[in-house]
């Protein structure tokens, strides 16, 4: 295929219109760039929403904590 490189992550090649590419920068220098094809990117999306994604904060109930022994 003409016009094609391969996706850095499973290696299939992938034509320019379907690459999306994904970098990370630190303070404007970049760390890390890919190449991903479609199928790729959305696992990459998924996993960064997962890891990234703010842990909700589980609530203990304790059912003894209202009882009062005098």
């Amino acid at each position: 295929m003409a016009g094609s490189e391969p996706c850095d992550a499973c290696g299939d090649p992938i034509e320019e219109p379907l690459a999306r590419t994904v970098q990370l920068n630190v303070d404007r220098s970049e760390v890390d760039s890919q190449r991903l094809c479609p199928s790729c990117f959305a696992d990459w999306i998924e996993r960064y929403r997962t890891e990234m994604q703010p842990r909700r904060e589980e609530k203990v109930t304790d059912s003894d904590a209202d009882i009062i022994v005098d």
